[in-house]
């Protein structure tokens, strides 16, 4: 049976961008009489508010979109992660990072000013923490020196040996992709797994959630399309099953760019309330 997920984020309203990613869902969880799951990624406590929370169901409800089963918080599962973690610590292959985010970003600028499509490939941590010894990483944790921690992607592949890493896509990546693919986590890098002020990161709590949770086929926008690789490692790492890949096309605004909290998209709410229907919302985005 296919199950299908909607996971926003409730640091604000939904625009209709989230309205396609969720239709989109919804619809390849009914055509082949499958689930459809709501899960709230809500582990940044800083900035995830309740009253989010309550206006994406309220949204998704004056869509018409239903949902299956009980909502997932990642707020209430934060041993998940723990125990994920854990089991890739036991391993070797987790290591403290003490770089600020400037410090990054000044050495990735420094080791290349050429501009990516690709925001997840272009921001590749440039392994600065990567060679430190025992005996500093442990000097600097008990001077209470802030830190992530990072996954070891070469020490990871090294440890799957010959294994090869592909997935499944039935959508289309940026470039056209799809079918079967080979995995390519290098391309991600040393991602952070956790940092002091958040017990997971995006791409462990989603292998983790999407196994927890059953999801057969995984549909997102395109701009995610790159996380599959290092996610498709995580699943191999944590022996987690391999969920199918849809990565459908993004809504874009009229400057021709993906619909954004940050940039101040129109939310759905204020479509809304200013008289514009369901019926219409589908229109506007193709549905």
């Amino acid at each position: 049976m296919i199950v299908t997920r909607f996971a926003p984020s409730p640091t604000g309203f939904l625009h209709i961008g989230h309205a396609y990613a969720a239709l989109t869902a919804r619809q390849a969880a009914r055509d082949n009489g499958g689930k459809f799951l709501l899960r709230i990624e809500d582990i940044d406590l800083a900035r995830c508010r309740p009253e989010f929370e309550q206006a994406i169901c309220e949204d998704l409800t004056w869509l018409g979109i239903g949902w299956d089963t009980g909502v997932r918080r990642q707020s209430q599962h934060s041993e998940d992660y723990t125990a994920a973690i854990e089991r890739l610590e036991t391993e070797g292959l987790v290591y403290p990072c003490f770089c600020t985010r400037n410090e990054i970003a000044a050495e990735i600028a420094r080791a290349t000013a050429a501009p990516h499509a690709d925001e997840l490939v272009a921001a590749r941590y440039p392994g600065i923490c990567r060679s430190l010894s025992r005996a500093e990483r442990a000097a600097r944790i008990a001077n209470g020196n802030a830190y992530a921690l990072r996954l070891d992607c070469t020490k990871a592949l090294a440890s799957i040996g010959t294994q090869k890493l592909a997935f499944e896509e039935m959508g289309s990546g940026p470039e056209g992709e799809e079918g079967h693919l080979r995995a390519d986590p290098e391309r991600i890098g040393d991602i952070v797994l956790a940092r002091k002020e958040l017990p997971t990161s995006y791409h462990l709590a989603v292998v983790v959630d999407d196994a927890l949770q059953g999801v057969t086929l995984v549909t997102r926008g395109q701009d995610l399309f790159a996380a599959t690789h290092i996610q498709r490692l995580l699943q191999v790492l944590l022996s987690l099953p391999a969920p199918q890949y849809l990565h459908h096309r993004l809504i874009l605004n009229q400057e021709g760019k993906k619909f954004s909290k940050r940039d101040g998209a129109v939310t759905l709410r204020a479509l809304r309330n200013s008289g514009v229907s369901p019926e219409e919302i589908r229109r506007m985005i193709g549905m």
